[in-house]
């Protein structure tokens, strides 16, 4: 196996999802704090990316043993199990380790901040694992997005928020819930895009439960709502005004990119353009939110 296909296998280019509520977590943590342990940053991160990089792993592994990913209908490249032949042992065992190197790092940030941060740990592991593994997968049925949505949105924001702050408030919480959309809508899009794969499978996600009507609205709703509901918070003392100025810019921006995406459609022709953009939406918004909240630490 090659270092490319070993990449392939992890998709390193799509951690920005967990990077980028990670990072906004420990930013956002700053409004409470006077100082900042860079040890538990960096551990936190790599245990972020290990357990990230392990279900992107599972992930692959289990959609080509289910029959989900199949040459005659997958168009991406980058499906190394699927057009180059790589083993699919090699990608479960890779997923494995990364996973035991997450665990090793989880329980040494317990050690240094409280042990309840293991179990919270341990439980979004196992998420990560039966997402796409075991007799009944997650991204199977229509709970996918929330799933999804859920531990790499809000759960991932307050766990980054409390291994900095060793605190959670009802404000964190709050301000976590954009995530669950924006995460739950690039999950969405992609679903969408891999319709006619997942039905000839056997998946029941929610892309194919709605109409392609309601598929749309849901799209609509989790992109606009998540950007206007944070602009609002900042007009509260929940979130700076400067949030609002920063997302209010960002939005400008993604409105335009979301009315591209719409234009070109989702199938599994357009599914790399359509990610494309969905994670310019999610990247305009982090980078907004982070630059928000350092505007008000400094001015």
């Amino acid at each position: 196996m090659t270092l490319k296909q070993f990449n392939r296998i992890i998709e390193l280019r799509t951690k920005i999802i967990s990077m980028g509520t990670f990072l906004s977590g420990t930013i956002y943590s700053l409004v409470l704090l006077n100082e900042f342990s860079y040890t538990r940053f960096f551990l936190m991160m790599t245990a972020v990316l290990c357990v990230d990089m392990g279900t992107t792993g599972f992930n692959s592994y289990f959609d080509f043993k289910n029959g989900t990913d199949k040459a005659s209908l997958n168009y991406e490249k980058d499906k190394v199990l699927v057009h180059e032949g790589v083993s699919p042992l090699l990608a479960l065992l890779i997923s494995l380790s990364l996973f035991m190197m997450a665990g090793v790092l989880g329980l040494i940030l317990g050690y240094l901040t409280h042990f309840y941060l293991i179990i919270v740990g341990a439980l979004c592991m196992a998420v990560g694992f039966i997402y796409t593994g075991g007799p009944y997968p997650i991204s199977r049925t229509p709970f996918g997005e929330l799933f999804a949505g859920g531990f790499l949105g809000p759960v991932l924001f307050l766990i980054s928020f409390y291994v900095q702050s060793l605190t959670l408030t009802w404000m964190s919480v709050i301000v976590s819930f954009p995530l669950l959309l924006l995460v739950g809508m690039i999950l969405t899009i992609n679903n969408t895009c891999d319709k006619e794969s997942d039905l000839e499978a056997g998946r029941k996600t929610l892309s194919i439960v709605l109409s392609e009507k309601a598929n749309n609205k849901l799209i609509f709703i989790e992109f606009y709502g998540a950007y206007i509901y944070a602009i609002v918070l900042g007009f509260s003392p929940i979130l700076p005004i400067y949030v609002s100025f920063t997302l209010s810019v960002a939005l400008l921006f993604g409105h335009r990119e979301f009315r591209k995406m719409k234009e070109e459609g989702f199938s599994l022709h357009t599914k790399g353009t359509s990610i494309g953009h969905v994670s310019k939406l999610f990247l305009f918004y982090v980078i907004a939110f982070c630059v928000g909240i350092i505007l008000s630490l400094l001015f």
